[in-house]
């Protein structure tokens, strides 16, 4: 469900919503061949695409299809910069809101005469069913004539193929960390959490802050209701997938935390989805320690608490996801923003060199400045990030913007509509007990296979 928001006004966007945030220290994330006809993702514009603004040098106007233009604040200064290295070249925004952004874009690509240049993808269904629909230019031949590196990327864009073919290319991500607490620490005199936690070191310490003496109720971790809490810890270990139709690796997650739920280290499910507790609400009274969530929540936190909105987790960090053993520290799981060229675009190949821009480093230093987390994140950019006021300024949250691997919260396929209904209503069986996890295991496998083998 990977969602896909803002960091503050201040942080100004770490997120609204495809780190997609890639990760950590790619080295020439999107670079290559150095050549006149060729650069990297975030280098000066090719052969082709000067080309592509006419011999006589006449100004082109490319459009790009986008939502949230008074919100977000990286769309003014990217332009402005691509604007500067290209003099012939206007970029101009369409908003085409962001309530039903994809089903609108989809329309307006698919009638006659739609004439965007680029087109931002909100979501990996709408990114599948303009796939489908055959209105996306494929970039293989872009990638492999600029010899772009996509490494930066951390797994990604081999994420987000169809057929082998990518469609579209990450600038900008979010992905899921651990929020805690100090103040909660401190009073109960135990050390913070670590950026190398195992599951069972997590469990550990979870269990170690709770305190369930009434009126002292302090709960050493939080699950939002989401599926995405619970289950994608089952896929970090890069050897099983939430579309694999058999779900028995997911079975000890189920039993950690269905465990600390008896044992009053978490909330309830049950009462939480009665009560509509949204995780923000949850964190905000100051009697939770731990809490896994997405880097959007960051900018919530600092504008809430620069609002005085917040007066009970003022002091707050950031950690890494925890991992299973010998799982690789930093490994987590991604939603991301995407970029793609229409097939009916008036310029392919000066939107192409725009799409190196935004996506390449150039672009991710851009949306770093607005405390937007980019797509590719290495040392000096994720400074950038951690430099923007309200950020915590212990070295523990600045490194945990460092990723290792990352894992779509739901990968492309045809069908993932369908599975995401039916792995939510298991989900929630499980989670109320109206069936055990074998059942719920059993219901998913059955109902996802079904729904694969069609």
């Amino acid at each position: 469900m990977m969602k896909k928001r803002l960091l503050s006004l201040a942080l100004a966007a770490v997120m609204a919503g495809s780190l997609t945030a890639c990760g950590g220290g790619a080295s020439t994330p999107a670079g290559g061949d150095t050549s006149a006809a060729g650069t990297t993702a975030g280098g000066a514009a090719d052969t082709s695409a000067a080309a592509d603004t006419g011999a006589a040098g006449d100004q082109i106007t490319m459009k790009w299809a986008m939502w949230d233009k008074d919100i977000m604040p990286y769309y003014t200064p990217i332009i402005e910069a691509y604007e500067a290295k290209n003099p012939g070249v206007k970029v101009e925004l369409v908003d085409l809101g962001g309530s039903d952004y994809q089903t609108v874009l989809a329309t307006q690509l698919t009638g006659s005469g739609s004439d965007f240049d680029i087109a931002t993808i909100k979501d990996v269904p709408g990114y599948t069913t303009l796939v489908n629909k055959g209105v996306l230019e494929p970039l293989d031949s872009y990638i492999e004539k600029d010899g772009i590196d996509l490494s930066g990327y951390k797994g990604l864009t081999d994420q987000v193929k169809v057929d082998d073919k990518l469609y579209e290319l990450p600038f900008r991500s979010d992905f899921w960390v651990l929020f805690y607490n100090k103040d909660v620490f401190d009073k109960a005199g135990v050390a913070y959490p670590t950026n190398d936690m195992t599951f069972e070191q997590y469990d550990q310490l979870a269990r170690q802050m709770t305190n369930t003496e009434p009126g002292q109720e302090v709960f050493g971790a939080h699950y939002h209701t989401w599926r995405s809490a619970v289950q994608l810890f089952g896929i970090l270990d890069g050897k099983n997938g939430i579309l694999d139709g058999k779900y028995e690796f997911l079975k000890p997650y189920y039993e950690m935390i269905l465990s600390q739920q008896e044992d009053g280290v978490c909330q309830d499910y049950a009462t939480l989805k009665t009560s509509n507790l949204h995780y923000t609400g949850a964190f905000s009274q100051g009697n939770v320690a731990m809490m896994n969530m997405g880097t959007w929540f960051i900018s919530t936190l600092i504008e809430k608490i620069n609002a005085g909105e917040y007066t009970d987790c003022t002091n707050w960090g950031i950690v890494k996801y925890p991992h299973a053993e010998g799982v690789e520290p930093g490994s987590t799981l991604a939603t991301i923003t995407a970029l793609s060229i229409p097939t009916s675009a008036p310029h392919k190949d000066q939107a192409w060199d725009f799409i190196k821009f935004v996506c390449g480093e150039e672009g991710a230093e851009i949306l770093a400045k607005t405390g937007t987390i980019p797509a590719i994140m290495t040392d000096d950019i994720a400074g950038m990030v951690s430099a923007t006021a309200g950020f915590p300024s212990d070295e523990n949250s600045k490194d945990a913007l460092q990723t290792a691997n990352l894992y779509l919260e739901m990968p492309v396929n045809a069908h993932s509509s369908e599975v995401e209904v039916v792995l939510n209503e298991a989900h929630d069986n499980i989670m109320t007990g109206n069936m055990t996890i074998d059942e719920g295991i059993a219901d998913m496998n059955e109902k996802v296979s079904a729904i694969l083998g069609q």
